[in-house]
């Protein structure tokens, strides 16, 4: 192949396998544009779908999948909206994005265009943040008074801390079993801390709310057992919001009993790539620009997508601090 057309990009060759491999350059269609990616990062749900097979269509996996947080320059454009030069935040469908890819044609309905003057690693995060942004406005517009626990610290956790303490949460609980991230939590609004899990975390949550539970429930992990624990975790007639992907493609078991007797209020999270104009991304990108959020300490390691596979090794076994790992493609 010419050196010219093709580029590096990650491999899914089989469940729990990714390699980095010369592939040609995707092709651009009409309304799409191609973007250079100068920062890209794993999200959890990618683990998941690459160790489970969850909307990932088939293995080999399609170059760059299931990649969606990027951020990088357009060099080729076929939409009216977009220019060779534009600096954007691309935001794909997960079944459909191939952010983890030296270039990555994506349709101009899921690309923000950014000031020129971005840091590239760290608005690469406002995808997830986004995420969480969009979710939040199906929230109270203020938690004044209200106890909310979020389950996990890991990114996608620590930007709930920051979220609800931003609604004026009074209190803000965290579970999370790593001390590294537990001491991140503080940082970004927790209040007080669980470092352990199962019924014991129950337990500690119950105790510290006098036996009622938490009035809003933040399940960040998408684990089968804290999936189903946030029920346990929230008051009679509370809010939770599923927002982790479960780590498995098979049914997720519910404790119905449990959830039938809490009366909760739930919801998932899904869509903010079609919210007209990508406001919540929009939001998340200004929210670091101006540095109302740091994200920098969320970003734990850097590692090139020649080395891919050690990326997903890293944050997969969440070891040597691993919160946050960035894709770089220097």
């Amino acid at each position: 192949m010419d050196d010219e057309f093709v580029m590096r990009a990650a491999i899914a060759v089989e469940r729990g396998v990714v390699r980095c491999d010369v592939v040609s350059l995707p092709p651009t269609h009409d309304g799409e544009v191609l973007v250079k990616t100068r920062s890209a990062s794993i999200c959890g749900s990618d683990l998941h779908m690459v160790n489970t097979g969850w909307a990932m269509h088939a293995f080999p996996a399609m170059a760059g999948h299931p990649g969606h947080e990027a951020a990088g320059e357009v060099v080729f454009s076929k939409s009216s909206k977009f220019s060779v030069g534009d600096i954007v935040l691309t935001t794909p469908h997960i079944w459909n994005s191939r952010c983890f890819a030296d270039y990555q044609a994506v349709d101009d309905a899921h690309v923000l265009k950014l000031d020129p003057s971005v840091d590239f690693d760290s608005v690469t995060l406002a995808q997830q943040l986004g995420t969480v942004v969009y979710a939040a406005k199906r929230l109270p517009k203020s938690l004044e008074g209200k106890t909310c626990v979020v389950v996990g610290q890991g990114s996608a956790g620590l930007f709930w801390d920051f979220t609800l303490n931003r609604l004026g949460a009074e209190r803000i609980i965290s579970i999370e079993p790593l001390d590294w991230r537990t001491k991140l939590g503080h940082s970004y609004g927790v209040d007080e801390s669980i470092d352990v899990t199962g019924d014991a975390a129950v337990i500690a949550v119950k105790d510290l709310t006098n036996g009622v539970g938490a009035d809003l429930v933040i399940e960040a992990v998408g684990s089968t057992p804290t999936l189903s624990q946030a029920f346990h975790l929230v008051r009679d007639e509370g809010q939770v919001v599923l927002f982790g992907l479960p780590e498995s493609d098979d049914r997720v078991p519910f404790d119905y009993s449990q959830m039938f007797k809490s009366r909760a209020n739930v919801f998932t999270v899904l869509g903010s790539q079609d919210e007209p104009g990508l406001t919540s991304y929009s939001e998340a990108s200004d929210l670091i620009s101006s540095g109302a959020i740091n994200v920098e300490p969320i970003i734990s390691h850097r590692i090139n997508i020649s080395e891919i596979d050690r990326a997903f090794e890293v944050a997969g076994e969440r070891t040597d601090g691993a919160v946050k790992v960035g894709i770089t493609f220097d």
